[in-house]
């Protein structure tokens, strides 16, 4: 529990925090019904890309820019998250969408408000359909994260804000027809927390999660560059802890630790965050 102690760990939450709370209040809100007609596609499509593509620019170094308990899923099953941090995730990201959603409604006129984005299947897709869309569409995206920030390709990727944002906005104009396109369970959980219609809500549970898994999985055991042995998989795991307090020969005279041996655990823990 070395790592709950540290600093890097809570900021990291906080990150986490701040991000799911922009990325619901910014996506949600470009989907809402401000004119007469439903709201436009390719306008709800790039809000929750770019709003993807900025928190990764503006939180990446910090917590890996995650904001979606799927990318945490998927990065925990690759050996490059610790368990104690994905789950400080997902409390951040939970948290965090439904106080970006709670923020929207607060600002947005009762006529405009609706049902707040809510992710809902479109008349005529069963909740199997619904599934199986959730589930490629997130598996889709897990695969241009993980190739986007594999630091085994033979020459540096560029940046890779953008192509995850792109990716991301590729699976809303899609997925929007068939179930809204969650693509990340926090994204969906606020607004039926809001709005208290849980109407196949386990739908935007199981197919991002499951996609997220088969994305992780097809990456690092089929199409990266170079697999990792299970013996790097398990240093992976190891490194992903702090190391413990070296023994000084005199007490500090401050209660704070250096930040910048805080800055350099926490990008040196081995545990590959998404983002750079």
């Amino acid at each position: 529990m070395r790592e709950l102690r540290s600093s890097s760990f809570w900021r990291a939450v906080l990150a986490e925090f701040l991000g799911s709370l922009l990325y619901a209040l910014l996506g949600l809100g470009a989907s809402l019904r401000w004119a007469p007609g439903p709201p436009s596609v390719l306008g709800a499509a790039l809000a929750f890309g770019l709003a993807q593509a900025t928190l990764v620019q503006a939180l990446g170094h910090v917590s890996g820019g995650h904001v979606n308990p799927a990318i945490t899923l998927a990065f925990l099953l690759a050996s490059q998250l610790s368990l104690p941090r994905a789950l400080g995730y997902l409390l951040a990201q939970l948290l965090g969408a439904l106080a970006g959603a709670g923020v929207l409604y607060g600002v947005t006129p009762a006529p405009v408000r609706g049902t707040l984005g809510l992710s809902a299947l479109h008349p005529g897709v069963g909740p199997g359909q619904g599934t199986v869309v959730e589930l490629l569409l997130t598996a889709q995206f897990v695969l241009c994260v993980f190739a986007s920030f594999d630091d085994r390709h033979d020459g540096h990727p560029g940046s890779a804000a953008l192509p995850v944002g792109f990716s991301l906005a590729l699976g809303h104009l899609f997925g929007i027809h068939y179930t809204g396109a969650g693509m990340n369970p926090a994204r969906s959980f606020a607004p039926a927390v809001i709005t208290r219609n849980f109407t196949n809500h386990w739908v935007y549970w199981a197919g991002p999660l499951l996609g997220a898994a088969l994305g992780a999985v097809l990456y690092e055991f089929a199409l990266c560059p170079r697999p990792r042995s299970l013996a790097e998989r398990a240093m992976l795991r190891m490194r992903a802890l702090p190391p413990p307090p070296s023994p000084s020969p005199s007490p500090s005279p401050s209660l704070q630790g250096d930040p910048r041996a805080d800055s350099a655990q926490h990008h040196g823990a081995g545990e590959r965050v998404p983002y750079p």
